[in-house]
């Protein structure tokens, strides 16, 4: 019985703990910053496919304001002129428009025309390439070039050497076929002395 009413004891606490004013507090501030659009849009929208960036213009080298995951939607303003981007109403950049990748979106209604709408200029980059002058020097040869003509240098004659024949050569000393016999008969006696002794 103890054990029971520990038990409804640490349930109750938990549930207390869980239901406490300032975890309502965190998930009503929560709730609050959730961003949702109402009404419907008047004009054309893009639907997202898949998750897409959202930038400032019309090419990956223009700064990233957001993302769009799939099943999002926005309102659809304009169309870059190769008709690779869409410009898009976002409240996340800083004038409220935005651009998006035409293959990861879907524009509705399909017979939709979107009007060509002139890029940002180009961001700058933040690192500009510079060219050491003392550096470059170095390696322009200012000299003309002077390219010479090839040349026919005849080559001598090729002598071929003849071999000189080889003398047949009488062998001299102990002949090796004898020492092979020898070795034979004594390994014969050998085994011969060997049979007789075990018997």
């Amino acid at each position: 019985m103890r054990r029971v009413f520990g038990i409804l004891c640490v349930a109750g606490a938990l549930a207390l703990l869980g239901w406490s004013p300032r975890a309502v507090a965190a998930q009503s501030q929560q709730a609050r910053q959730v961003v949702t659009v109402t009404g419907t849009p008047t004009g054309p929208i893009v639907e997202i496919l898949d998750e897409v960036n959202v930038r400032l213009g019309p090419g990956v080298d223009y700064e990233k304001v957001g993302v769009l995951t799939a099943g999002q939607w926005a309102p659809a303003v304009g169309r870059s002129a190769a008709g690779e981007w869409i410009q898009i109403e976002y409240l996340g950049s800083p004038d409220g428009l935005a651009w998006v990748y035409t293959v990861l979106v879907r524009v509705q209604p399909p017979s939709a025309s979107l009007p060509i709408v002139e890029p940002p200029p180009r961001p700058t980059p933040r690192i500009t390439a510079t060219i050491d002058p003392t550096l470059a020097a170095q390696f322009i040869d200012l000299a003309p070039i002077s390219t010479r003509l090839p040349t026919f240098t005849p080559v001598d004659a090729l002598s071929l050497s003849t071999p000189e024949p080889i003398e047949a050569v009488q062998p001299t000393g102990f002949p090796p076929m004898l020492a092979i016999l020898g070795l034979l008969v004594v390994g014969l006696f050998g085994t011969t002395i060997s049979v007789l002794r075990g018997r």
